[in-house]
Parts: C-alpha cells; sequence; structure tokens
C-alpha cells in the first residue's frame, strides 16, 4: 500500500502546493471544515474534493455558509438573524481523517477527508470556542509585555534585564485524556470494580490482547498525525477480561489514559478533539466501546483530563526563560508572575468553574473519595527542594528542582467532555488578572507566598478574606465537610448552581471579558446552552435511566428462603421507590416534582429536588445491593 499523507504544514496552505499535494494523494476524496461551537461540538461535513480544487484560494478565503440550528450559539444566532459561516484557519495544522473501512477499489487506498480547523462567524465576528481561544492568546501575551514595560522588576527578579530583550511570549498547554473502554452489552460488576480499584490490581499493569493492540494502534496513527503522545497506561479503574472458548475478549472493562507533548494552547484543543475521534474509531474498528464520559460508573473512579498552562519568555539571544519559574529554585517555589498565575486562578474560579464543569456527568465525577478535586485550593509543596503532588487540590504546581523550564500549574477538574477551548482561554484570562495584581503589588516571591498561605479571616491585597487557598494536607481527610465549605468555599453540587455563580460572582467576571476575549454575549450563550442542556439531560435522560433501574430492583426472596432481615430491607427499598417515582392523590413524587419544577422555569427547586434524587438513588442502590447478597 502506497504511504499515506496525515498531515499539511501551515506553510503548504497555498493553491499551488494544495493542488500538487492533494493530486497526488486521490484517495483524499472529501474537505471538512471543523468549527467547535460554545457547546465544544465540533462540525463535520463532507465537500467533495472537487468543488475545493476547482478555486482553491476563494474556499480559503470566503466561508462556508450554514445556519443557527446546526451550532450550539443560544441567543446569538437566533431564527431572525440565524446566518452562521465557517471560516478556514488557515494558520492550523490540517490533517487527514481516513476511513480504513472504506478501500477505494481502484487505488486500494482509504478513503481520505482532509480536515481543516476552522471558525464560526456571525455578523463579522468570531463566536465559537476557537476563536475565542485564540483571542486569548493574543490578549495574554500582548497584556504581558505591556505589563512587564510598567512593572519591570517582575522580569529583572527572574534574570531578564529588560522587556526589549524578549523576543516572544510562548504559552504552552496540553491535556490528559481518560477513558473508559469496554466489551459491547457487558453491565458493569459494581462489586468486583469495587474491590479491583481498592486493590489497584489495574493501575498502571501491563495491558493485553485486543485492548493492548487497539492502545498501541492508536499511539501509532496518533504519532503519523504529528500528536507527538508521550505515553499510554492505564488508569484505577478496571476489572480482567476474560477470554472466550474461541479466543475473543470477553467482559473487557478497562480504564486508560494517553497524553502528548504540550503545544500552543490553540493545537491542545485541537489535538484534544483529534485524540478523541482516533481512539474511538481504533477501539470501534475492533468491536470495542469507548466512552469519555466523567463517571460513566456511579461509584467508580470517574475520567479526569487534567489541563497543563506554562508561560514561557524567548529571548532575542535564542534562550528561552520559564516565567513561573523562581530564580532561585531552592529559594522560592515560583516568581511574582507565578504567584499571580495562581492566584489568579484560584481567586476567578468561581466564574472559571461553571466553563470547567458545564454537565451533570462531570459533577457526578467531582466528588470526594476520588482524587477529584471539589475544593478552591493549592498545595505548593512541603519544601522548596521537595515539593509534594497533592492530589487533593483544584490546582496543582507541576516543578522540577533540577528543571526550572518544566514549572506549570495543572488544573485538575476537567473532564474529557469538557470544552478545553474555553477551559484553556479562561485560564490564562484568570491568570493574567492575577498576575497583573501581583505586579502592581511589588511584593516579593516571599510576601506573595505568605498572601497565597494566609487563613481564614486575614485580609489580602487580592484574595479574599474569608477564604484559605492554600494547604498541604488531603483536604478530604483532614477537615470535614463543614470545616472544607469553612475554608474554601461551598462548592456548587449542579449545573444550575455553578451557572448562578455567574450571577453571584458577576464582579469576578472582568477577568474573563478583559481584552474583550469573554463578552456579555458569549457568557450568557454558553450559560443558556449549559442550562438547556443540563434540563433536558435531567427530564429526558436522567429520569427514564432512573426508571430503568428502579424497576430493575425486583423483590427476590419468598417464604421458603426468606428471613425477617429480608423483609426489612425490602420494605426500605420499596419505600425509596415509591417515593421516587410513584404519584398518588395525596403526593407527588420526586420525578414528578422535578418534571414540574423544569416546565415552570423554577431552576432552583428542580436543583434541589435533583440533589434529593441523586442520594434516594445512591441509597437504593446500596440497599439492594446488600438485599441481593443476602439473598444468593
Amino acid at each position: 500500500m502506497k504511504k499515506l499523507l496525515y498531515t499539511i504544514a501551515k506553510e503548504n496552505h497555498n493553491e499551488k502546493d494544495l493542488r500538487e499535494i492533494l493530486s497526488e494523494n486521490e484517495n483524499i476524496k472529501f474537505v471538512s471544515l471543523m468549527g467547535v461551537d460554545l457547546g465544544g461540538n465540533a462540525t463535520d461535513e463532507k465537500i467533495p474534493m472537487k468543488l475545493f480544487l476547482d478555486d482553491i484560494d476563494d474556499f480559503l478565503e470566503s466561508a462556508i455558509q450554514t445556519d443557527g440550528s446546526s451550532v450550539e450559539l443560544h441567543n446569538i444566532a437566533t431564527l431572525n438573524n440565524a446566518k452562521v459561516d465557517l471560516m478556514p484557519d488557515v494558520d492550523s495544522k490540517w490533517y487527514i481523517d481516513y476511513n480504513f473501512e472504506h478501500i477505494d477499489e481502484e487505488l486500494n487506498l482509504p478513503v481520505g477527508t482532509l480536515k481543516i480547523p476552522a471558525f464560526l462567524i456571525h455578523d463579522n465576528k468570531k463566536v465559537c470556542s476557537r476563536g475565542i481561544l485564540k483571542k486569548a492568546e493574543k490578549n495574554f501575551k500582548k497584556s504581558l509585555l505591556e505589563l512587564f514595560k510598567e512593572y519591570p522588576h517582575v522580569i529583572n527578579n527572574i534574570g531578564i534585564k529588560d522587556v526589549s530583550d524578549i523576543e516572544e511570549i510562548i504559552l504552552t498547554s496540553a491535556t490528559e485524556l481518560e477513558f473508559w473502554v469496554n466489551t459491547p452489552e457487558d453491565k458493569a460488576d459494581l462489586e468486583k470494580l469495587y474491590v479491583s480499584q481498592s486493590l489497584k490490581e489495574q493501575y498502571w499493569k501491563r495491558t493485553h490482547g485486543i485492548i493492548r493492540t487497539c492502545l498501541e494502534k492508536s499511539l501509532i496513527l496518533l504519532e503519523k498525525l504529528g500528536v507527538n503522545p508521550e505515553m499510554a497506561h492505564k488508569e484505577v479503574g478496571g476489572i480482567h477480561r476474560s477470554i472466550s472458548i474461541d479466543g475473543k475478549t470477553n467482559h473487557a472493562m478497562e480504564q486508560l489514559e494517553v497524553s502528548w507533548k504540550f503545544s500552543t494552547p490553540l493545537q491542545a484543543a485541537d489535538t484534544e478533539l483529534l485524540a478523541r475521534e482516533v481512539i474511538e474509531d481504533v477501539f470501534a474498528s475492533n468491536g470495542l466501546e469507548v466512552t469519555f464520559k466523567a463517571k460513566p460508573i456511579h461509584g467508580v473512579a470517574g475520567s479526569g483530563e487534567h489541563t497543563h498552562v506554562g508561560v514561557s519568555a524567548k529571548l532575542k539571544d535564542g534562550s528561552i526563560k520559564n516565567l513561573f519559574a523562581p530564580k532561585d529554585m531552592k529559594e522560592d517555589y515560583l516568581s511574582e508572575i507565578g504567584y499571580g498565575a495562581l492566584m489568579g486562578i484560584l481567586h476567578n474560579y468561581e466564574v472559571l468553574n461553571p466553563i470547567v464543569t458545564s454537565s451533570n456527568d462531570g459533577f457526578n465525577r467531582l466528588v470526594p473519595g476520588f482524587e477529584a478535586p471539589v475544593c478552591i485550593v493549592t498545595s505548593l509543596g512541603h519544601s522548596y527542594e521537595v515539593p509534594s503532588r497533592n492530589r487533593s487540590v483544584l490546582v496543582g504546581l507541576v516543578r522540577d528542582i533540577k528543571s526550572p523550564k518544566s514549572v506549570r500549574l495543572e488544573l485538575r477538574a476537567p473532564n474529557p467532555l469538557s470544552n478545553t477551548y474555553l477551559v484553556i482561554a479562561g485560564c490564562y484570562q484568570t491568570m493574567l488578572d492575577g498576575i497583573k495584581a501581583a505586579a502592581k503589588s511589588k511584593l516579593s516571591t516571599r510576601e506573595l507566598e505568605k498572601e497565597l498561605s494566609k487563613n481564614v479571616g486575614e485580609e489580602s491585597f487580592y484574595l479574599d478574606t474569608n477564604r484559605a487557598y492554600r494547604d498541604e494536607q488531603d483536604v478530604f481527610k483532614h477537615y470535614t465537610l463543614e470545616e472544607r465549605n469553612e475554608r474554601f468555599g461551598a462548592p456548587p453540587a449542579t449545573v444550575y448552581e455553578a451557572m448562578k455563580n455567574l450571577e453571584t460572582y458577576s464582579y469576578k467576571l472582568e477577568a474573563l471579558k478583559q481584552g474583550d476575549v469573554f463578552n456579555d454575549a458569549i457568557i450568557n450563550s454558553f450559560k443558556a446552552g449549559a442550562i438547556d442542556r443540563w434540563t433536558k439531560e435531567l427530564k429526558n435522560r436522567i429520569i427514564k435511566e432512573d426508571i430503568e433501574t428502579i424497576v430493575s430492583y425486583a423483590k427476590l426472596h419468598n417464604k421458603e428462603n426468606m428471613d425477617a432481615l429480608d423483609e426489612v430491607m425490602w420494605n426500605s427499598i420499596s419505600d425509596i421507590k415509591f417515593k421516587v417515582m410513584k404519584d398518588t392523590l395525596t403526593k407527588t413524587s420526586l420525578f414528578t416534582q422535578i418534571r414540574d419544577a423544569i416546565e415552570c422555569k423554577d431552576y432552583k427547586k428542580a436543583s434541589d429536588l435533583q440533589l434529593e434524587l441523586s442520594t434516594e438513588m445512591e441509597e437504593i442502590e446500596k440497599l439492594y445491593m446488600q438485599y441481593k447478597k443476602n439473598i444468593y
């Protein structure tokens, strides 16, 4: 088979080179523009290659028209103003998406689609996730250079004599993608999963059989696509598979992780979308299902997507200076810029959180005990020379005393279905807000460390008085729920509560809005989309799934095999069944109350009832497992 083309570099995005490249690769038969709306959904359409080749320049310089019904742009692309254009991004990396199940018979090659990242344009403005992130990158770099001119001490203190010595600001980002794999139709054996997880039987263990093959194929394909994967391994979740008599894999249920090298923020987000598609296609072609849900199995480890962000300066002498690293790694955790960036994320997290976690599934993961961060808190380390890796905090400081260039911040709250474009954009916007505050304060690194380490009730030049922001303990084990809420603030527990914070902490929205990166129209559209998805999923999916679960809980004992304990437990199960699902003349069930609240747009009530429903479903599941075990 002829060697396949996988990417087309930026320098080749011109008519002459494209015509030559595509003429040599006739199996690439389609073009698709990949725009990403505010809900994180990527567009994909098939445009015959002939139309692209007829007038390449016009295709790249103009835009493909669509309408607001095909993308999530609530209150922006309205019924009376629904025109949305897809504009190719000629500065990004383009790649070829091959359908290995569709072979061109004449060429004996898989049919390919040239995927071109694009921007969604409405009223001549970029209104998409990619556009917001690109604007955030530009705003961060420009603002940082302006800040260095006004407050040169922040760069002088890390060894840069003058802002004129800086050739460019370099932003680096990366994510780690976790996901679950299982054989179709297999149901989770919760007890086996609990035991396996507690014993860490799967974590970083050797992969086997078809799962090993798929993981290796995914890494090889990602490498061909220029993603530069660094590592793949088993995560904590999973159980041992079995082999059928004919050699097929049965009962596979494993959690895996794939990570790749850092790149620019926009490329990092594009890469993640590409990686999800590649992984899903490779495993599906081998008869395995993949899910990127944050919490696909209740009570078992969910899937996170830790997001790393860093900032460096390339100097005119060719050297690279990490702007988060202190002058002496043995004397400080961070530079003034680093402390400001960390404070910025923490101080403004109430308005960043709705972007990071905007789905029911995402909130299902954010529970204590599964290394999923809930509290707005960071950890710096137990000493400058021996930093810790506290996995219970929201933002981790990643540093190696021998490698100043590796210093970066790790936001641990995102999940695989978070909108990475908006998450990274929000991180850089909030970091910028904190860097500005730290620079204007003119505090030293030791003074900034003291500010970050303040206790509840202590005043700060920037951080909230009634909060603590640093802790080196496992915050879930060291504090009670009440103590955590008092120290770090009560976290939102539903999509509605998260979106409500955009109003409660509206004064913090200025951090997102600086440079017109997130404006009111974008924020309100994102909020409307999140609320719409939340209510529809709650009403039409969560309740439906809970009904199926409750109906499946059948009475198992009879007079011959019963004990009084069985009857007591079954009565408790029946009580919850009636409370959750059964309407009577004198009361309405939780299901009906939730539906009515959504219909009346009483979202506060629907949110409270959702939490009550979740508690009842957890209790009935636990009771039924105990009841069933006692029968059998």
